[in-house]
């Protein structure tokens, strides 16, 4: 008869040793991963070099675009995502053609270094400026935003008046869009995402670049560009995301836009089946949400005394790269209308 004693220890040396097996594979992977990562970072370095300057804003430094010349020069700020400057490649240099156009990748967003928590309204309006006046980017500005990039250059321009002449608004985001929404659709599925905190650890881990989307080997060299950078993009973004409630209360103080040349674009293409599964809606709230977005955008119009809607029904929410001649339109009328236009 085997004695219980030895039996009692044979079982727990076999599980000691299972879960050194464990630990010792859980740190490999971890280790493999980071390498992994480390090592693609540094390749993506050297085959993706910033588009434009990197301008020093005081210990780190932002990515910045900067094509043609003449005054006013135009800004263009993009949404809540992961493309950077590379946004507006379908219309930034059309735009160069008429005066100076700068695109740019906010703090943590492709080649741009990470900024410090809040990323509100209030400090990427503040980055913005200490990036254009060190590059030397002089005013007037016109300001182009589309989606929360309308929040943001309206508190651009809550903060720093004297500085914009005109601003267009590309399917932007209002601040009061929750909860109209809310009344709508209870419980969306589009408004959290992932931390963070969880963001920066699956990104480092090499996670995302295994799992994540490759443009395949004839897309174009922007679409490249932007998925090469998403693993430290996506933090970025999620920092903004963390302070989005934030943002849109400090917009809510900056709607008063005075005598400033104004043009709304809005997209009215219907919300595709995927979307509305995605965000757990119907179809009918599909239809009374894009009712919400398209009155909030006439009431975006009534922000400036001389404005113009424009409504598109062939584009998503991405009208820059859909039908880049729309917002290309768009900029011009605003050009247009206020003062020292270079032609």
């Amino acid at each position: 008869m085997l004695n219980p004693h030895l039996t009692h220890l044979r079982w727990l040396r076999l599980l000691l040793w299972a879960a050194t097996v464990v630990v010792v594979g859980v740190v490999l992977l971890i280790v493999s991963g980071a390498t992994y990562e480390a090592l693609s970072r540094a390749r993506v370095a050297r085959e993706f070099p910033p588009e434009g300057r990197l301008i020093d804003i005081g210990g780190r430094r932002l990515q910045l675009d900067c094509r043609g010349t003449g005054s006013p020069i135009v800004i263009l700020e993009t949404g809540l995502d992961i493309y950077g400057s590379l946004s507006w490649t379908p219309v930034q240099d059309t735009l160069a053609k008429r005066t100076r156009t700068c695109s740019y990748s906010r703090a943590g967003v492709m080649w741009s270094d990470p900024g410090p928590s809040p990323r509100d309204g209030e400090a990427i309006a503040a980055d913005l400026h200490a990036m254009l006046m060190n590059a030397g980017e002089r005013p007037p500005y016109v300001l182009v935003g589309q989606s929360l990039g309308v929040p943001y250059i309206m508190i651009y321009t809550h903060q720093y008046p004297a500085e914009v002449s005109g601003l267009v608004f590309v399917d932007g985001s209002h601040p009061d869009q929750f909860r109209r929404f809310a009344e709508n659709m209870p419980h969306p599925n589009y408004v959290a995402g992932p931390s963070t905190f969880k963001r920066k650890w699956v990104g480092r881990l090499g996670i995302v670049r295994l799992l994540g989307f490759t443009p395949p080997s004839a897309a174009p060299r922007f679409e490249k560009e932007t998925f090469a950078y998403e693993p430290t993009s996506r933090v970025g973004s999620s920092q903004e995301n963390d302070s989005l409630f934030a943002t849109l209360a400090e917009a809510g103080s900056a709607e008063k836009l005075g005598a400033r040349p104004l043009y709304v674009l809005t997209s009215t293409l219907p919300y595709t089946s995927e979307a509305l599964a995605a965000w757990g809606g119907t179809a009918e709230q599909g239809r009374r949400q894009q009712a919400i977005w398209l009155q909030m955008h006439s009431e975006q119009a009534s922000w400036s005394t001389l404005s113009h809607h424009e409504l598109i029904p062939d584009s998503d929410h991405y009208i820059q790269m859909n039908r880049p001649d729309a917002v290309v339109t768009g900029v011009t009328w605003v050009l247009d209308r206020v003062p020292h236009t270079s032609n």
